[in-house]
């Protein structure tokens, strides 16, 4: 939790740290007129006591507010769980279906995993030279097949006593597809904006759609190791998946939202040593016109990544599918809702109504007022969102006010990230497993800390940046 704290919080230290804080300038526009913009490092010295007063408050106050229990942090999450229970987890056992075999049968008629706790992970025929690597309950398993299991030992043998087949001494027909090299187990957990979110894994027809075998499920408080097509997945869930290293590459570079967060590293990453100097030297060429040339923010990005593009660092494909077209979509639909909402008049109506509510207050106190409505709005939209409707509100607000609206804007663009109490954020809900964290750990430790935020930031703008 103080590493998924300081991860949000590193977000404010530059402009380019968090999505709420890349939008500010294309926002701030008041009656048809652009506001001055802000510089990349305009927020920093407010980011660096927010990150310095969240790591103080964890080494003062940590034994107090997280919780006793180490959570699966303890064991390493669902996979060293089930390592630790089934030892040779990892370990693949190929088995050999005698001639005499009564079938073809399907793994759903045969009931291999209900039964025997393991898991058929590949099926194969050396003389009619097929393999299966992604089997289906619907495939069937025919005389002189191999098949791969993964499962315990004890159940692997009872498997094979049961039908009367034959293990082999190791791998042999899938030595190669089942190298450690090329597959292997990784810990997924499922996203927040998931797909599968509220689904089974036979309604979102997963093992056809990625490519790879469910060992397990861990979610709750029970680990299921059959029967997982009928489990409903929720946000946090884990899923301990087997497969080849390229598929899970593929699913870890899918475009936003992504359907599962990877907790284990992936072997077998292609990496490129010698692009390293060109991503570098663009990133530089970057920044250096956005700090030192006042190039708009947006312009300068895009020359970098265009930049990347045409030295080879990334190829179209790759620059296409890196791209969140989700928060694209969301962005086209809120911008011209929050212009709209500007333009038309509604959030200077809205704004007056919330001034006459809290009266007369000084212009620290008026953003006291913006940095607790954005902070309660990140909690149940998006702090793109958020950010997208509450600027031109808030700025109207301070104009009122007799305030300045550029300072009303900022806390807007930081307040988004006060977004402790709730895992919502992504990076909450991806360590809110692995840690073992409960959502009331998150309300106890979190209130304090959206108070601390508060406080901190208000104080740095009032003696850093002049706003009384």
């Amino acid at each position: 939790m103080p590493m998924g704290f300081c991860a949000i919080i590193g977000g404010t230290l530059t402009l380019v740290g968090a999505s709420p804080t890349i939008l500010l300038n294309d926002l701030m526009v008041i009656g048809g007129k652009k506001l001055e913009p802000f510089g990349l490092f305009t927020q920093t010295p407010i980011g660096l006591c927010l990150l310095a007063s969240a790591v103080i408050y964890f080494l003062v106050f940590g034994k107090f507010i997280l919780p006793a229990s180490k959570g699966e942090t303890e064991g390493g999450g669902i996979s060293a769980m089930l390592m630790r229970d089934y030892p040779a987890l990892d370990q693949a056992y190929e088995i050999h279906v005698p001639e005499d075999f009564e079938g073809p049968k399907t793994l759903e008629e045969l009931g291999i995993r209900q039964n025997f706790l393991v898991t058929v992970i590949a099926i194969g025929n050396a003389s009619a030279k097929l393999k299966n690597l992604v089997p289906r309950k619907s495939d069937t398993i025919a005389p002189g097949d191999d098949i791969v299991v993964l499962g315990r030992q004890i159940n692997v043998k009872k498997l094979a006593e049961y039908m009367k087949w034959e293990i082999k001494e190791g791998l042999d027909l899938f030595a190669d597809d089942l190298a450690r090299t090329n597959a292997g187990l990784v810990e997924t957990v499922v996203s927040p904006r998931s797909p599968l979110v509220g689904k089974t894994l036979e309604e979102a027809r997963f093992q056809e759609q990625y490519q790879v075998n469910p060992i397990a499920i861990y979610t709750g408080d029970r680990v299921y190791l059959a029967g997982l097509n009928h489990v409903r997945l929720k946000m946090g869930d884990a899923i301990l998946l087997q497969g080849p290293w390229d598929r899970f590459h593929i699913i870890k570079n899918q475009p936003q939202p992504r359907a599962l967060t990877f907790a284990t590293p992936l072997e077998g990453e292609i990496l490129r040593p010698e692009k390293a100097k060109w991503a570098v030297f663009w990133l530089a060429i970057a920044l250096t016109q956005v700090i030192f040339f006042k190039v708009k923010l947006s312009v300068a990005l895009m020359s970098g990544a265009l930049g990347m593009i045409i030295t080879g660092v990334l190829s179209v494909d790759e620059a296409y599918h890196s791209v969140d077209w989700m928060t694209v979509f969301l962005l086209g639909g809120l911008i011209p809702l929050g212009t709209a909402f500007e333009q038309t008049g509604t959030a200077a109506f809205i704004a007056k109504g919330v001034l006459e509510l809290i009266g007369k207050v000084s212009p620290i106190m008026l953003l006291a007022v913006i940095g607790v409505m954005t902070s309660f709005f990140t909690l149940v939209i998006s702090n793109v969102g958020a950010t997208v409707l509450l600027v031109p509100l808030c700025m109207n607000m301070a104009i009122m006010a007799g305030g300045d609206p550029r300072m009303a804007a900022l806390v807007v663009g930081l307040s988004a990230s006060n977004t402790f109490v709730l895992p919502t954020h992504q990076v909450n809900a991806l360590i809110m497993r692995p840690g073992g964290y409960r959502t009331v750990d998150y309300a106890k430790a979190g209130a304090i800390m959206t108070v601390i935020f508060l406080v901190v930031m208000l104080s740095v703008m009032y003696f850093f940046y002049g706003v009384k």
